[in-house]
């Protein structure tokens, strides 16, 4: 295998007979669809508000404390 200086540009690459076509530059790669994500339970959407309400009144007891 030739080894090319660090400070060298990249090799060319040429396609290979009989095997897939490259995948054109930035490109990412195709995949298989991903699956729905499920939809939020009671105790998800619950959290938002509890997690709010505790950083207020860490706020308040911040400035008034």
């Amino acid at each position: 295998m030739d080894e090319r200086p660090h400070d060298g540009p990249l090799p060319a690459a040429y396609p290979v007979p009989g095997a897939r076509p490259p995948q054109p530059d930035g490109d990412r790669v195709p995949c298989p669809p991903r699956a729905a994500r499920a939809p939020l339970s009671r105790r998800q959407y619950g959290y938002g508000p509890t997690v709010a309400l505790v950083v207020f009144v860490l706020l308040v007891v911040g400035v008034f404390g």
